[in-house]
């Protein structure tokens, strides 16, 4: 008798496991490098041949969108899952909106530990739907790099989805930019931001597996914390890099900010990243907003780019000349390999972090060198780049 209830034990504990399995794959599926704090120094493992157990883990969304709602899954891989009621709560009835974006409205909220989030909850007609939150959701549960927002909890219930995440009090980038409200940014510190955000993309790039393409990366889309470190949000739209080569016909992204050749090909890649980022550094130098004509101003004033001299026509006027022209011509030129029509002349991301890291350290010769593992490439301050030289 003790043995046939043991077998019966035994059985209904791997038919339980076995269940949760199907909505939740385990972690170790996809191992992700949580020492990430500088991954410019640290480099993963992430760049050799390896593949994911699962097939396609995108292609379970509707069984995961399942498993978030049954009752007894309390969490989905690890991220805490929190009822309407508390969220209720936390947000004194969903009263204390702080801004609008593309998922829906975000809310202020403070839950039962004293700690103070940001709820954002899905619009019913919001352009993202329930699979763009799962994405967010089963990507956010396993990246950690103090260069990306953190996903702290989430809510699928009553018919809404809202997601948790650590509040940024300093808002969006794009703010500090466009409102007059803020102080105008200091050179050094959009220096800074410019290699916060290039971090947290070289840890999607290179230390997440498999790798993530992050397919949306602009202004408003990187917040800024009490110190005003930068973490690159929104991940709704988000892919693994084998998910994002296929074709699709379907184009995702903001205008201003899309690889002209992901237009033409419909196929995006780590260097469709790479052209976004390159905006989003002259966005930093001009202070022009990349929906309004901004890459047609860059390359007018490209004309004149001559002996080293001429990016600085673009500084921001907000910041009154004050900044390093030498590196200001240093950004402009990386900015510009970035930005180059022909993705594979593009520098990777792990070239970049190395190359804004050099930009801070006192220079006196005009030629600033980077090298990294796969290649060795000069970049001179009028931004002449020697694409033979570049990552392929």
């Amino acid at each position: 008798m003790a043995i046939a209830w043991y077998i019966m034990y035994r059985k209904k504990r791997f038919d339980r496991s076995h269940d949760t399995e199907k909505v939740c794959p385990r972690a170790d599926n996809h191992p992700i490098r949580i020492n990430g704090s500088d991954s410019s120094t640290v480099l993963s493992d992430s760049n050799q041949s390896r593949d994911s157990p699962r097939t396609s883990e995108w292609s379970n969304m509707p069984q995961w969108l399942e498993g978030l709602r049954r009752k007894r899954v309390a969490s989905a891989c690890g991220i805490p899952k929190y009822s309407y009621k508390e969220l209720q709560k936390a947000t004194w009835n969903f009263t204390t909106n702080i801004g609008e974006g593309a998922f829906g409205p975000v809310y202020k909220a403070q839950i039962t530990t004293g700690q103070t989030v940001a709820v954002k909850v899905l619009a019913t007609d919001s352009k993202q739907g329930a699979l763009e939150f799962l994405t967010e959701v089963l990507l956010l549960g396993r990246l950690h790099h103090r260069n990306l927002v953190n996903l702290m909890g989430y809510c699928a219930e009553r018919g809404l989805h809202m997601l948790v995440y650590v509040y940024m009090s300093n808002g969006s980038l794009a703010s500090h930019l466009y409102n007059e409200k803020h102080e105008p940014l200091t050179w050094n510190l959009r220096v800074q931001i410019a290699l916060d955000v290039a971090r947290g993309l070289e840890y999607l790039h290179y230390g997440a597996v498999p790798p993530v393409v992050h397919r949306d990366i602009k202004s408003s889309n990187i917040l800024l914390d009490h110190f005003m470190k930068a973490r690159v949000a929104d991940f709704g739209i988000s892919r693994q890099e084998k998910s994002a080569l296929h074709s699709s016909s379907d184009i995702k992204g903001t205008f201003g900010y899309v690889d002209p050749e992901y237009i033409s090909t419909s196929i995006f890649t780590k260097k469709s990243d790479v052209y976004s980022f390159g905006v989003l550094l002259f966005e930093l130098m001009s202070g022009n907003n990349a929906q309004k004509n901004l890459m047609e101003y860059v390359e007018f004033v490209a004309l004149g780019v001559e002996d080293n001299e001429g990016w600085e026509e673009i500084a921001d006027p907000r910041l009154e000349g004050k900044f390093d022209v030498q590196q200001l011509n240093f950004m402009g030129g990386l900015a510009y390999n970035c930005v180059n029509p022909v993705s594979r002349k593009r520098p990777s991301m792990r070239e970049i972090v190395l190359a804004l890291s050099e930009i801070r350290k006192p220079r006196n010769s005009e030629t600033y060198r980077v090298i990294t593992e796969e290649t060795t490439f000069e970049l001179d301050l009028q931004g002449t780049f020697d694409s033979s030289l570049t990552e392929r």
